[in-house]
């Protein structure tokens, strides 16, 4: 069996390319986002919004955002040779999304005084949650991938662009959280 090793500017140039199309990928699905957020206020407005939880919702985005300073501890850790400091970072940022989404659905979702069929501000709530932690599992998954291959040594400082790509892709649902966290939790008074 013959291992075909590609040479540094064939890395580049296939790097180049997945990197756009992972760019595109992530343009498309701010389209999706939007349309949830843009939906929210145009259902709503600014004075009604979904009567839940506000610690926990603090509690899941701390979360969230911490996890993303360790993601980003994880790519500059491997684009430095620092393979156990990937490591490292790599499994606190799965441990902080699993985290995030047993809040959010496995709590948030339980206790909400409301069911998704209760109306428009429920069927939101749950649509950007619902929508939002699918790509956080996702991510989780992805994460996992390179975090295994991570422990097979299958990167290096000079050839890591699937631990580059699981941080761009983790750093956008952090974003997107960003925009959905005020809406969901802050924006108006609680309705239902």
């Amino acid at each position: 069996m013959t291992t075909h090793t590609i040479s540094q500017v064939e890395y580049r140039q296939k790097v180049s390319i997945n990197r756009l199309g992972l760019w595109l990928f992530l343009l498309s699905d701010a389209f999706v986002f939007a349309g949830l957020y843009f939906s929210r206020f145009y259902l709503l407005g600014t004075d009604i919004r979904p009567d839940i939880n506000q610690l926990l919702g603090l509690g899941v985005t701390a979360v969230l955002l911490i996890s993303s300073f360790f993601m980003n501890r994880a790519e500059t850790a491997m684009a430095f040779n620092d393979r156990k400091g990937f490591l490292n970072s790599t499994m606190i940022t799965l441990v902080l999304g699993v985290i995030f989404l047993v809040g959010v659905v496995g709590v948030e979702w339980r206790i909400a005084p409301f069911s998704a069929s209760d109306g428009v501000v429920a069927s939101l709530f749950y649509t950007m949650t619902g929508f939002h932690a699918f790509h956080v599992l996702t991510g989780v998954i992805f994460l996992a991938i390179v975090y295994r291959n991570g422990r097979k040594g299958l990167y290096s400082g000079e050839r890591h662009w699937p631990v580059e790509a699981a941080a761009v892709y983790w750093h956008f649902i952090d974003v997107v959280w960003i925009f959905f966290y005020p809406a969901l939790y802050l924006i108006g008074s609680p309705a239902l």
